[in-house]
């Protein structure tokens, strides 16, 4: 059997430990006992930017969000979904060590290569809400996204309204994950999403497959903006 090499790590602001694993030539992040990204993902991301891009194939200019680096699945998901040259592509993601990993380890399938990609380090509610109107679409996969204070992004009411007003009438807001969680779809129709949910059966030889949640939370034609 081979082994699992940590090929990196860094400390978090909590104090605690998130490490680059690396496993007969797969990748995994690692942190507080549990894994948060890795291959098993990868087909869930892939679904998560097919769908949740969807809508915006026909844009000149589409423009999306991502929070979260992670190993770069979700953002090179995208980058092959929507191939429109004026594409813009932000990724937030204040762990500056992922970026440097992704130079590093993933060198030949760099996610940040695309020159459509641009990542910020620093975000707010407030600063997403200027975005006012503008995206089409923010995607995450919430095991590897930032947290605020211990939260997932959208486990914050005011990251849901920044995400809600940031985005253009018939935007979208999609999330995956690794197992469900209790109490998001109900979340998202309170902040005013019309949501819909789905589980994806990731592609694997085994006889009882993965299944993923994915919702997609679209933000209604003419809806009333809450401050």
């Amino acid at each position: 059997m081979k082994p699992r090499i940590i090929l990196a790590h860094t400390t978090l602001p909590d104090g605690g430990t998130l490490e680059l694993h690396e496993h007969d030539e797969r990748f995994y992040l690692h942190s507080h006992g549990q894994q948060l990204a890795g291959t098993a993902m990868r087909f869930a991301e892939d679904e998560l930017a097919k769908l949740g891009t969807h809508p915006f194939r026909p844009a000149r200019q589409p423009k999306v969000w991502i929070m979260g680096l992670g190993l770069g699945g979700l953002t090179q998901s995208v980058c092959a979904a929507l191939p429109q040259k004026k594409g813009n592509f932000t990724v937030f993601e204040p762990i500056r060590e992922l970026v440097t990993w992704q130079k590093t380890f993933f060198k030949d399938n760099n996610a940040l290569l695309d020159s459509r990609v641009n990542v910020v380090h620093d975000l707010s509610p407030s600063s997403l809400a200027r975005e006012s109107g503008s995206i089409h679409a923010i995607l995450l996969q919430a095991d590897s996204c930032p947290l605020e204070k211990g939260k997932i992004l959208f486990e914050d009411r005011r990251w849901l309204g920044a995400a809600r007003d940031a985005l253009q009438a018939g935007g979208m807001l999609g999330i995956t994950s690794i197992r469900k969680i209790p109490g998001l779809y109900m979340r998202l129709r309170k902040a005013g999403f019309d949501v819909s949910e789905h589980l994806i059966e990731a592609q694997t030889n085994s006889k009882r497959p993965r299944r993923f949640p994915l919702l997609l939370a679209r933000k209604p034609a003419g809806q009333h903006e809450e401050s």
